[in-house]
């Protein structure tokens, strides 16, 4: 089965580490056997929100916005890439999935997080828990926390340092994780009405 799954990230930097994360993962779920794609918040450019896609009358939402709620219907599951600004979420990524609500609904979601230093944005990973339960997906458990990210990727998003393999490792546990969720969930909405 080849499962749709959207990559997302959010920094609108000029000067941007983490999409090399998330350059990554995209071909690490595609060596996995999935339909992965990237949905960069910045190159989408949503305005800050003001109405919610499902807000406007039919057929009449920005055409950035109809063509990314398509993207979000039609997938299977979802990765975040968070990075961490000031012990919270990025501005750029929390207004884009904030534009969208049932969109979301009853599919898996996980999360890697990132940052410029030895924490590695797991803050941020906390703080997106809540918010992507509270927007209707089930988050694995398994996630992925890279530090020091300007050095972990080089520019064409290869692993070039990873001390004692854990990046490797979490990758592919995170990765298989959220397939089984997915493969369950898919399974779940093809077979029984969901509550709501």
């Amino acid at each position: 089965m080849m499962r749709k799954i959207l990559v997302l990230y959010g920094s609108y930097r000029s000067d941007r580490k983490g999409i090399r994360l998330a350059n990554f993962l995209v071909e690490e779920l595609r060596k996995a056997g999935n339909d992965a794609e990237l949905i960069d918040a910045k190159a989408v450019g949503l305005p800050i929100l003001d109405r919610m896609y499902k807000e406007y009358p039919k057929g009449e939402a920005p055409a950035n916005l109809e063509v990314l709620a398509d993207k979000i219907k039609a997938a299977d599951a979802f990765m975040f890439v968070v990075g961490e600004y000031n012990w919270g979420v990025q501005p750029g990524l929390k207004n884009l999935t904030d534009h969208f609500l049932e969109e979301w609904f009853w599919r898996p979601a996980a999360i890697a997080s990132y940052s410029a230093g030895r924490l590695a944005g797991v803050r941020a990973a906390m703080a997106w828990r809540n918010t992507l339960s509270e927007m209707g997906m089930v988050v694995v458990s398994s996630s992925l926390a890279v530090p020091q990210i300007s050095t972990a990727f080089d520019d064409a998003a290869e692993l070039v340092a990873d001390p004692g393999g854990s990046i490797g490792r979490s990758t592919n546990q995170m990765i298989g994780d959220l397939i089984w969720w997915t493969d369950a969930a898919t399974a779940q909405r093809a077979s029984v009405k969901t509550p709501y």
